[in-house]
């Protein structure tokens, strides 16, 4: 039996959930989930993961069960995460990162490489390459921060797209629980929660702008790096998997038949790439 347990700690002015499991004693891993969900997307990974690793899975400031930050940027998330895993005593971890997670997780590597043992990405990326034709709606607001083109984004929150990021490019769709999405619609749902989103949607260029500075990162350190990736994932495609090793020669890339949310469908089989990877 794995025993998780369920806390929020206060971090500056915000207050952060997470789940932890794990002896205190094992290497420790470091989980940073995206958007629109939260630390509930590991829901099946962990116990598949926690009988060898002290593991660490908060909400992300706006996101699930974490409060919402003042400033809704990707830099203020970042210093939140940070201070989170000094609270915590994570001063060395691998770090799994997804989607937005893999922005917060590189701008920590970038700023700690000596705290990073090794990162596990799926579908987070790193390379303009990897962005797919999804993100237009999203540049052209980055482009001109018009109302209209705010507004355009809202489509994004809607219960409908939630559902279909969860099951585009799955073989079964029978095989992706409803729990995931439903509770992501519920938190989409709450006052509040569109500003944050739609700001992170503008503020989502200063990710693309870092690119250079994470590869740069991943050149000078080289760190251990697996990449695990739902192939047919509709807004980071593989060729940005592919580009990890543009900067890693030894980046080792696993590609998944399934979407964007790969643990919805093959958390066994990441588990086991998990730890064949960092032993």
């Amino acid at each position: 039996m794995i025993d998780i347990t369920y806390r929020t700690v206060a971090v500056d002015s915000i207050n952060v959930f997470y789940r932890e499991a794990g002896s205190r004693t094992a290497p420790k891993l470091l989980l940073l989930h995206g958007f629109p969900t939260s630390s509930h997307m590991f829901r099946d990974l962990i116990p598949l993961l926690a009988d060898r690793y002290h593991i660490m899975a908060p909400d992300l400031p706006g996101f699930g069960q974490s409060e919402n930050p003042a400033i809704n940027s990707f830099d203020s998330i970042a210093d939140t995460i940070d201070r989170f895993t000094e609270i915590v005593g994570f001063d060395r971890y691998a770090v799994y990162v997804f989607d937005y997670g893999a922005p917060t997780g590189f701008r920590l590597a970038v700023k700690h490489p000596e705290r990073i043992t090794a990162i596990i990405s799926q579908n987070g990326n790193a390379y303009e390459e990897g962005l797919s034709e999804g993100w237009n709606p999203i540049q052209a607001y980055w482009q001109d921060a018009t109302e209209e083109n705010r507004n355009a984004l809202k489509a994004f929150l809607s219960p409908q797209t939630t559902v279909w990021q969860y099951t585009h490019g799955v073989r079964d769709e029978t095989m992706v629980s409803p729990d995931g999405y439903s509770l992501d619609s519920f938190f989409l749902s709450r006052p509040g929660a569109e500003t944050v989103q739609l700001d992170l949607m503008g503020d989502y260029k200063s990710n693309v702008t870092l690119y250079p500075t994470f590869q740069s990162y991943f050149r000078t350190h080289k760190p251990r790096f697996l990449a695990v990736w739902g192939k047919n994932d509709p807004f980071f495609l593989p060729p940005g998997a592919e580009a990890f090793r543009r900067d890693m020669p030894d980046a080792v890339i696993r590609f998944f038949d399934t979407g964007h949310f790969a643990l919805e469908t093959h958390a066994p089989e990441i588990a086991d790439a998990i730890g064949d990877f960092l032993g």
